[in-house]
């Protein structure tokens, strides 16, 4: 099948009125020209490669949209896939939490957290995009760890980050910023907020956090995941968290931590959502500011997969290398850091996961293939209803 007349974004370089042919799922051959015969004329739109989200927060709002409002959690599996593939996502780690002290309940404990987590790998092969696993293990909830290393045994995990939210420091380092978030997001009063956040500091100087948390990480690694650090705020932190064996470093809070990172070799990774909004909603670095300084290779979907297309035609005016490089933030870069070598580019040997993208005022995704199968369509490419057949 040829996909001929499009404005293809190659890892290195943006080429017009070019054709792809996709066979048995992987892109086959790739030319610089229009083709006769193709199954899909572009028209010129840009084609690139899907996107590999590496930390999705959405499942929670599909299986708790509001609070005491809980859905099936394969309702909102599937719900989720849909609005994935209509975002460009074709490979999703949904980032999945065991924090039962964190204020989104018991979307976070450790019954709900497994059973999604069983659900996404029970479910894999009846879904329009590739879903995979990423635990984030909150390091002073040790009373998590025996279910997450059974989770890890039975491999249902794909990656795993090590994240640390006790107040004070990392994301939350404003005490009364948070007192009050808190407040505000359990209807309590500031003194109530004020005693939970007390009981979470007090937590993390359990003698059994750091044996608990070296089990873990020899775990992953035993299974060949990759690692994450999550909300590095500092220099020393950074280095604690590579000594460790982490190779991602999530949403820096600093530059001076992002620097650290970028100095040891780490991929450091941020929000779409706040490289389309210039900022971060916590107040840390802003993805924009990471990116013009050269410290970001990777951005997520985070809470707001619709942010990757707008995000990277953002990034693209910042960074050295153009739509490509942004691109690859979204795509190669992920899954490279995955350890995903199969996809991530319009390459030959490489999935045709891919993705149609008419730019403009607001550039839309028109169309998206998973292995070259076509999953997601808004019927504006209308010869794309024969493959649907």
């Amino acid at each position: 099948m040829w996909l001929g007349n499009f404005t293809l974004v190659l890892p290195d370089e943006v080429v017009s009125e070019g054709s792809v042919r996709v066979e048995d799922g992987a892109i086959a051959e790739i030319r610089p020209e229009p083709v006769a015969g193709a199954v899909i004329d572009g028209g010129g739109r840009l084609l690139m490669p899907g996107f590999v989200d590496l930390h999705g927060d959405m499942i929670e709002r599909e299986i708790a949209p509001r609070p005491n409002a809980t859905m099936p959690i394969d309702f909102g599996i599937h719900e989720l896939d849909k609005k994935l593939a209509a975002a460009g996502v074709t490979t999703a780690f949904a980032a999945v939490s065991f924090a039962t002290e964190s204020v989104y309940g018991h979307v976070r404990s450790l019954e709900t957290t497994s059973a999604v987590i069983e659900g996404i790998n029970r479910l894999r092969d009846d879904l329009l995009i590739d879903h995979r696993v990423h635990a984030r293990y909150e390091i002073t909830n040790v009373g998590a760890a025996p279910a997450l290393e059974r989770l890890l045994n039975d491999d249902q995990i794909d990656m795993v980050s090590l994240t640390d939210h006790t107040p004070g420091q990392g994301q939350y380092n404003n005490l009364q910023s948070y007192i009050l978030s808190i407040s505000e997001r359990r209807a309590i009063s500031e003194e109530m907020a004020a005693e939970i956040v007390a009981k979470r500091i007090a937590m993390r100087s359990n003698p059994d956090i750091e044996a608990k948390l070296k089990e873990i990480v020899a775990l992953s690694l035993k299974h060949k995941l990759s690692l994450a650090s999550h909300d590095d705020d500092s220099v020393e932190k950074v280095a604690e968290m590579h000594n460790l064996g982490v190779t991602i470093s999530e949403f820096p809070v600093t530059a001076p931590a992002a620097e650290e990172a970028r100095r040891r070799g780490l991929w450091t990774l941020m929000g779409a959502p706040n490289a389309l909004r210039g900022q971060s909603m916590s107040g840390n670095l802003s993805a924009l500011d990471a990116a013009s300084a050269g410290l970001l290779s990777i951005i997520a979907a985070d809470y707001h997969p619709a942010a990757f297309v707008p995000g990277i035609f953002k990034l693209a005016d910042m960074v050295e290398g153009g739509l490509p490089a942004a691109v690859a933030m979204a795509t190669g870069n992920a899954a490279r850091s995955a350890g995903l070598s199969d996809r991530g580019e319009i390459a030959i040997g490489q999935r045709a996961d891919l993705i149609v993208v008419e730019p403009g005022d607001i550039n839309r995704i028109r169309a998206t293939f998973r292995a070259g199968r076509f999953v997601y369509s808004d019927g504006t490419l209308h010869p794309l209803r024969a493959l649907a057949a």
